[in-house]
């Protein structure tokens, strides 16, 4: 069956497989434009947060859905990396929404149905165009369910710990590891037993268990991936 958006490629799985740093690599090789739609929800939850809507135990769901209509969203280009930035109400929040305290409750924040709909309806609008790598949570299940490519990732717990307690040291931030696991298991849960767009992998995604790869061997997979899609399409 032909897909329906043949020119998206979703990139789906556990929190800290290093989705981003794949689908950045997949866009930047196919000169496609990369959006994290994870971004999206830690910026909704940095301003539940900077409201007094959240804390590190719970999320004041209705005052929050009131307000929706108040949280601009968007990416833009960085001048200096050339990256996308997430920018919340015409601020700058890429490197706020990274930290522990956003973790904590991003996965509260998106079983919110009304919030998943608004991002929903803008992650579509945003790859409305094609040439879009987009990774999250439900990109390949819910968001495009016709894409052209869909990818699974996974990784053992611990590892996964290990990679994001060394990017958080790299960029500065106070952490501790056992905090660190303590958030992927809670937020693997949380995922996983959602009632709106619980994780799961989609029947036609490939698994990627990247526990023991670098991403030079996880880019070669790729490629090989995408050799055979295209040579499906082509035959």
């Amino acid at each position: 069956m032909k897909s329906s958006h043949p020119q998206v490629i979703a990139v789906d799985g556990y929190s800290s497989c290093g989705k981003s740093t794949f689908a950045k690599l997949i866009a930047r090789e196919l000169g496609y434009i990369y959006i994290d739609s994870g971004a999206m929800y830690r910026a909704v939850a940095l301003y539940a947060l900077r409201n007094g809507l959240a804390d590190n135990d719970s999320v004041m769901k209705d005052p929050l859905v009131k307000i929706l209509d108040r949280i601009r969203i968007r990416f833009m280009q960085s001048t200096e990396t050339g990256n996308q930035e997430m920018w919340l109400n015409g601020e700058n929040v890429e490197k706020l929404i990274r930290g522990i305290e956003v973790s904590n409750i991003v996965s509260k924040i998106s079983q919110i149905e009304k919030v998943r709909e608004k991002m929903v309806r803008l992650q579509r609008e945003m790859g409305r165009n094609g040439c879009v790598v987009m990774d999250g949570r439900d990109i390949g299940s819910t968001v495009f369910p016709g894409a052209a490519l869909k990818i699974f990732m996974t990784a053992d717990p611990e590892v996964r710990a290990r990679r994001r307690f060394k990017e958080l040291v790299e960029k500065g931030m106070p952490v501790d590891l056992e905090d660190v696991l303590r958030n992927i298991e809670m937020r693997d849960h949380e995922d996983e037993t959602r009632e709106v767009s619980p994780l799961r992998m989609a029947s036609d995604a490939v698994l990627l268990d990247n526990s023991n790869m670098t991403i030079e061997d996880q880019m070669t997979w790729f490629r090989e991936k995408w050799k055979q899609l295209k040579y499906l399409n082509e035959s």
